[in-house]
């Protein structure tokens, strides 16, 4: 009988590398790898970081006796390409020279490139659903200044993957629904998905939305730009200002939802339901987009473990439509199973060109 095929999935985050191991559809173990604030700021280049999580990786496999020479397909998180419509890619050099290059810098950036250099092959390694899958309208686009355009940037993949699982729950096509997907995480990503097509999103990278554990969300442009050319901040402390140290971390000093709640006073309390607050009414847009006609609202992300917060959402919104909690990511999974689909000759990649 033959040997199941050894799928590996590396999603890189902004504090932390998650990896999987499959064999087939079976999840042999997946772990992740935290690192601090200070252990990442020593790492200046693209190229440090990349070897730094890379050299992790391969420590855990060690420990599992596994070497990237039995991986039969990586599957990777997608990065900061450029705007794709939904679906696999596969990896090559021109997408890691994009990743590297990018205008924009998270760390989802990585997983592709790490991906490449583990593979043998260089021809076994995939991204799906990045978090630049555009399918926006075109009056959305419009921001209200010619010089600026609304751009598609979230949490695609478990947008996408949470949205597929509520659909197989009660028994219908996600392409037959209209859902709000509100993914919880260090940023917030709220979309309106219609028929299959997210329609609308906020850009959740570093431009709009809610503020969350570490960004700052939409802020008064005005006083923004004011701040910025007072010559009290350099480019890059205003940069992080947006994304980094913004949100909770600004109001709290601290992006950790279980330890603000284990401390909870009125303070903290008030600043979780503003939080909380800014979803609801960046929902309430989405339920514009698609005209009342919402099938679910669904609250994912690593936050909506939180009673609390997806409680206080749930009040604001669930006049809307049935509100369904999806704790957690299912990132690695989907990964997983688009990596499995794809050896099965069920899926075709796309060329990224």
């Amino acid at each position: 009988m033959k040997n199941k095929s050894k799928i590996l999935v590396i999603n890189t985050g902004s504090t932390s590398t998650k990896l999987g191991y499959f064999e087939g559809k079976e999840k042999i173990f997946v772990e992740q790898e935290s690192f601090t604030p200070n252990e990442l700021s020593k790492l200046k280049s693209f190229e440090a970081q990349v070897e730094f999580r890379k050299e992790k990786i391969n420590k855990i496999l060690l420990g599992h006796h596994i070497s990237s020479g039995e991986i039969d397909i990586f599957m990777c998180r997608g990065g900061l390409i450029k705007p794709v419509t939904s679906g696999v890619y596969q990896v090559n050099k021109k997408m890691c020279n994009d990743l590297k290059y990018a205008t924009k810098q998270h760390a989802s950036n990585l997983s592709a490139v790490i991906g490449y250099e583990m593979s043998n092959t260089k021809q076994n390694v995939y991204i799906a659903d990045p978090v630049v899958v555009d399918e926006m309208q075109t009056i959305a686009r419009y921001s209200g200044h010619k010089l600026f355009e609304r751009q598609s940037i979230f949490h695609a993949l478990n947008h996408k993957a949470v949205a597929r699982k509520y659909a197989e729950n009660v028994g219908k096509k996600y392409e037959d629904l209209n859902l709000i997907v509100v993914h919880l995480g260090g940023g917030i990503s709220i979309g309106a998905h219609q028929k299959g097509k997210v329609i609308d999103v906020n850009q959740a990278l570093d431009g709009e939305g809610p503020f969350s554990p570490e960004r700052s969300g939409t802020l008064p442009s005005g006083d923004l730009i004011r701040m910025a050319f007072s010559e009290k901040y350099s480019k890059e402390q205003m940069l992080q200002m947006v994304v980094g140290q913004g949100g909770l971390i600004s109001y709290l000093g601290t992006s950790n939802i279980r330890e603000i709640e284990k401390n909870l006073d009125n303070n903290k309390l008030e600043i979780l339901k503003a939080m909380s607050y800014q979803v609801a009414k960046y929902i309430g847009e989405m339920a514009v987009v698609l005209k009342g006609n919402i099938d679910a609202i669904i609250l994912t992300g690593g936050i909506a473990h939180s009673k609390l917060i997806t409680e206080i959402i749930k009040k604001y919104v669930d006049f809307l439509a049935p509100v369904k909690v999806f704790p957690g990511e299912d990132e690695i999974e989907a990964l997983a199973y688009n990596g499995f689909l794809l050896l099965q000759k069920v899926l075709k990649p796309s060329v990224y060109e």
